[in-house]
């Protein structure tokens, strides 16, 4: 019997019927266990009807590869979800129901089922909530303002965990933006109107970036010898950027072999940044 060729790209669905932290913490601590695979986090926070969760199975249906985690305390949420990730034969991960039947077999209480009664809602916590919507929007250059706004800018080539780390970093409140760089492509110009300090550089290997990317073609089923895994063009890119890093001044960090955590608490120890 042939071995499943292993999957490179995982859509997790993350459900909750409050901000969704606790499942996304859950997620991304997952996640960090696997850096050569593509992680599409996507996030469906207070889901606190079933219109909602119905209209929720509906989008996320089209989705391939989906893993579910999902964050939800009353039963009649729950029975919903735990139905349909059977229907469509869905991995998923229930977060919270475990700890609380073990809670309430050791105290014979029932649980009040109420929703968001872990959180505090005092000011960090709206700052978290901010820095996400913050890293979402400003993923991928896709609005130069963001860099003047950020508490950090991270730039790299592509498969250089940028955005798992941008997502990482927003959990502990700070506000991140992020630019894929491109050789011979225009820099914006905000880049240059940054304090250095703000701006953390990422690299990695020229052989596991050749092996993360060939890995990728191969789970999209495509050719993995293309211009993008090409051992030349990658020193090409990687050099283009290390160039730039120079130019800038910035700080610069090699991903290689290390995980979002570890890569994470190296760019919060440079900004000086208590967890």
């Amino acid at each position: 019997m042939a071995e499943e060729t292993p999957k490179k790209e995982v859509n997790m669905i993350i459900i909750s019927d409050s901000a969704g932290d606790t499942a996304f913490n859950n997620a991304v601590a997952a996640a960090a266990q696997f850096p050569d695979v593509q992680i599409n986090y996507r996030r469906y926070p207070f889901i606190i009807n079933k219109e909602k969760l119905e209209d929720t199975f509906e989008e996320i249906v089209q989705y391939p590869n989906l893993l579910l985690i999902y964050s939800l305390v009353k039963d009649e949420m729950q029975i919903p979800v735990i139905r349909f990730v059977r229907e469509h034969q869905i991995q998923s991960v229930d977060i919270l129901s475990p700890a609380i039947e073990s809670i309430q077999k050791l105290t014979g209480l029932k649980p009040q089922q109420r929703i968001g009664a872990q959180h505090k809602m005092n000011q960090k916590y709206f700052d978290r909530i901010s820095a996400m919507e913050f890293a979402v929007m400003y993923d991928d250059g896709k609005d130069p303002k963001g860099f003047l706004e950020a508490d950090v800018v991270l730039l790299g080539v592509s498969r250089t965990s940028k955005t798992p780390l941008s997502l990482f970093l927003a959990n502990k409140n700070l506000k991140v933006a992020n630019l894929p760089l491109v050789p011979d492509t225009h820099i914006p110009k905000e880049i240059y109107q940054i304090d250095p300090k703000k701006i953390i550089g990422l690299t990695n290997d020229i052989s596991v970036l050749n092996e993360i990317r060939r890995e990728r073609m191969i789970s999209y089923g495509l050719n993995p010898d293309t211009s993008y895994s090409n051992v030349n063009a990658i020193k090409k890119e990687l050099d283009s950027a290390q160039k730039l890093y120079d130019q800038l001044g910035c700080f610069v960090i090699n991903v290689a072999h290390r995980s979002i955590e570890e890569t994470a608490a190296i760019i919060m120890n440079h900004l000086g940044v208590q967890k």
